[in-house]
C-alpha cells in the first residue's frame, strides 16, 4: 500500500486530530491550530452559533456525546470541543427530526458504535474545506474523507435552510436533512447484511502500523523512545494484495456471493489450505490464504481496464503480469463478464463511493480458474534440487515454442551404466487432488539430426507431509500398476507418473522441503542398449483434478 493511501485511511480515523499528524492529546488543539478562513471572523465559534439554533438541538446533542476515537480507543475531548477550537470548518447541520437522534446517541455508549457514528454521521457533515453556497459547483472533501458536491444551493441534492453563516472557526451552513452516507465497497461488505461475512473475514486482518519517522520524539527515556506525537497508519493484510477498497481516490469493481453463496465457496476453498496438525499459527494462515483464495479474483481496479466489456483483469494480474503460458487457463482474466456464463452476468449491483459492489448468490468462479492452480517445476530451475547422485545436468537453451522459456535440464550419467537420481522441490501445492506429470523431450528437439533415439525408463518417488506432520512417500505407478516409467523417444513426451494424487496437506506459503519429486534412472546393466540414461527435461506438471466437469 503507497504512502498516500496509508494516510488517507489513518486520516479518516484521527481527522479531528489535524491532517498531518495524530496529536498526542486533543486537549492541545487550540495550541496547534488558528483559524485560517481569511475572512472577517465574528466572535462567535462554530459551536456557539450551532447552540444559539434551536432548530439545531438535536444535531449539538449528538456532536456533544460523541468522542473522538482514536488508536481504537475513545478519547475525552468530544465534537463540541473540535467545533469550539482554534481549526476552521466548514459544518452542514441538518435540522431536528431529519436523522434519528435517539439511535445514534445510543450508539456512542460503545466504542465500536461512538466510531461508526464520527465516522457515518459526524464526520460526514464537517469539512475542512472553507467553502461558500454559490453558483459555482465545488467538490468537497469531508473528515471522513468522503466528497461531497456543492451546486445549485445544495449539498449532495440537500436543500440549505441557512447558508454562509460565518463564525470565527469557519463557515455554517443549515441543511434540510442529514447528508446521505456513501459506503465505500470496503464498508459495504462490512456493513451490509448479505454480505457481513466477507467483511468480518476482512476485518480480522487490520493492524496499526507505527511510523516513527513521521512522528515527533521526545527523547530517549531508558534507552527507549518516547513519542508525544504519535502516528500510526491502519493497514489490512489481504487488502493489500486484492486491491485498496477503502481508498475513496480509487474506483474499483468487486463481485462476491451472499450469505450463502460466501459459506459454500468458503467451505470449498478451506478445505484445499489444510496444514498438518500442531503446526505453530495453523489456523490463522488457513484463514488468511483462504480469504486471499476467494478475494484476490473478485476485485478489478476499473482505472487499469482497457476493455472491460470483453475482459476483466483482476489486480494480481496487472501487478505481477501473472499468467502460466503452458497451461490450460490463463489466471486473473475473465472474459466477457457481462455475458451469459460470464461472471457479472445476472449479478446485482451497489453503488459505493469509490466503485460497485456486484453481488451473485453463488461465488461465480471456480477453485480451477483461480487459486487451485496448475504447478509448473521448470527443470532449469536448478536452485529447486535438493539432491543428486550419479549424474551432472546443465540448462541447455534452443528456440522452440514447443519448450516453456525455450530452456531445459539435461541430466546425464557420470558413467555409461550409471542410474542417477535428481530430487526437485516442489512449493506451493493444496490440500487437493493432481496428476502429475514429468514432459520429457526428445533428442531432436536440440539436435534435430540426432540418431538411434532411444526412451528413457526411471521411477518416480513423491515425498509428502501426513496430517500428522511426518514425511510420508510414494512410488508412483503406471496405469497397468507397474513402477517404471518408460517415454516416447521420438516426441515430446508427458508422462503421467501419478493420477488422482491427494496431497493431505497444503505446503502454500511454506519454506522447506514438505513436498518433492524424486526422478530415478532405472536401467539395468543389459538394458544399456535399449534404452537412454541421457535425459532432456523440460518440466514436472501438477495440474489440479477438477471437481467438477470441465
Amino acid at each position: 500500500m503507497n504512502t498516500k493511501n496509508f494516510k488517507n485511511i489513518a486520516l479518516s480515523l484521527v481527522a479531528g486530530c489535524g491532517l498531518a499528524a495524530t496529536l498526542a492529546a486533543c486537549s492541545d488543539w487550540d495550541d496547534h491550530y488558528t483559524g485560517t478562513s481569511g475572512m472577517e471572523e465574528p466572535g462567535a465559534t462554530l459551536w456557539e452559533q450551532l447552540k444559539a439554533n434551536p432548530q439545531l438541538s438535536d444535531f449539538c446533542e449528538v456532536l456533544d456525546q460523541t468522542k473522538i476515537y482514536r488508536l481504537h480507543q475513545k478519547k475525552s475531548a468530544s465534537y463540541a470541543d473540535i467545533l469550539s477550537s482554534g481549526q476552521t470548518f466548514t459544518v452542514m447541520a441538518p435540522v431536528n427530526g431529519t436523522f434519528n437522534k435517539d439511535s445514534l446517541l445510543q450508539l456512542v455508549q460503545t466504542v465500536v458504535g461512538d466510531s461508526s457514528v464520527e465516522r457515518s454521521f459526524v464526520q460526514n457533515h464537517i469539512s475542512r474545506s472553507l467553502v461558500s453556497v454559490k453558483s459555482d459547483p465545488v467538490r468537497m472533501l469531508m473528515l471522513n474523507m468522503k466528497r461531497i458536491n456543492m451546486a445549485d444551493g445544495q449539498f449532495d441534492g440537500v436543500d440549505v435552510s441557512i447558508a454562509n453563516q460565518r463564525a470565527s472557526n469557519g463557515v455554517l451552513h443549515v441543511i434540510q436533512k442529514s447528508l446521505p452516507y456513501n459506503h465505500n465497497i470496503y464498508e459495504m461488505l462490512c456493513d451490509n447484511p448479505d454480505l457481513v461475512n466477507i467483511g468480518t473475514n476482512l476485518r480480522r486482518f487490520n493492524e496499526d502500523i507505527f511510523d516513527p519517522e513521521a512522528s515527533l520524539s521526545n527523547g530517549v527515556v531508558d534507552g527507549v523512545p518516547v513519542y508525544i506525537d504519535s502516528v500510526v497508519y491502519e493497514r489490512n493484510r489481504v487488502l493489500d494484495v486484492i486491491g485498496l477498497l477503502r481508498a475513496e481516490d480509487s474506483t474499483y469493481v468487486a463481485v462476491v456471493p451472499t450469505t450463502e453463496g460466501w459459506k459454500e465457496a468458503w467451505d470449498e476453498a478451506s478445505s484445499y489450505f489444510n496444514f498438518e496438525d500442531g503446526m505453530q499459527k495453523r489456523d490463522s494462515l488457513q484463514q488468511l490464504y483462504t480469504t486471499i483464495a476467494l478475494m484476490q479474483d473478485a476485485v478489478f481496479n476499473m482505472t487499469d481496464q482497457k476493455s472491460p466489456q470483453d475482459s476483466l483483469i483482476s489486480v494480481p494480474y496487472l501487478r505481477e503480469n501473472f499468467t502460466f503460458p503452458k497451461g490450460k487457463h490463463v489466471y486473473h482474466v475473465f472474459k466477457n463478464p457481462y455475458d451469459e456464463g460470464g461472471i457479472l452476468y445476472g449479478a446485482k449491483a451497489l453503488d459505493c463511493s469509490n466503485g460497485l459492489v456486484y453481488t451473485q448468490e453463488k461465488w461465480p468462479f471456480t477453485p480451477e480458474a483461480t487459486y487451485f492452480k496448475e504447478l509448473f517445476v521448470e527443470g532449469e530451475s536448478t536452485h529447486l534440487i535438493t539432491d543428486y547422485t550419479k549424474c551432472v545436468y546443465n540448462i541447455r537453451q534452443i528456440v522452440s515454442d514447443q519448450v516453456s522459456n525455450g530452456r531445459f535440464l539435461r541430466i546425464a550419467p557420470l558413467s555409461a551404466t550409471d542410474n542417477w537420481t535428481v530430487d526437485f522441490q516442489i512449493y506451493g501445492t493444496l490440500s487437493g487432488s493432481y496428476d502429475i506429470y514429468a514432459i520429457v523431450l526428445p533428442k531432436t528437439i536440440y539436435n534435430e539430426n540426432a540418431e538411434k533415439l532411444l526412451p528413457n525408463k526411471f521411477k518416480a518417488t513423491i515425498s509428502y507431509l501426513g496430517q500428522n506432520g511426518k514425511t510420508q512417500s510414494y512410488s508412483c505407478k503406471t496405469a497397468e500398476n507397474k513402477t517404471e516409467f518408460v517415454t516416447a523417444p521420438e516426441r515430446i513426451d508427458t508422462v503421467l507418473i501419478a493420477e488422482d494424487f491427494k496431497f493431505p496437506v497444503s505446503s502454500y506459503g511454506q519454506d522447506g522441503n514438505r513436498v518433492s519429486i524424486k526422478l530415478a534412472c532405472s536401467i539395468t546393466a543389459r538394458q544399456t542398449s535399449t534404452y537412454d540414461r541421457e535425459m532432456y527435461l523440460d518440466c514436472i506438471y501438477l495440474k489440479p483434478r477438477t471437481s467438477k466437469p470441465e
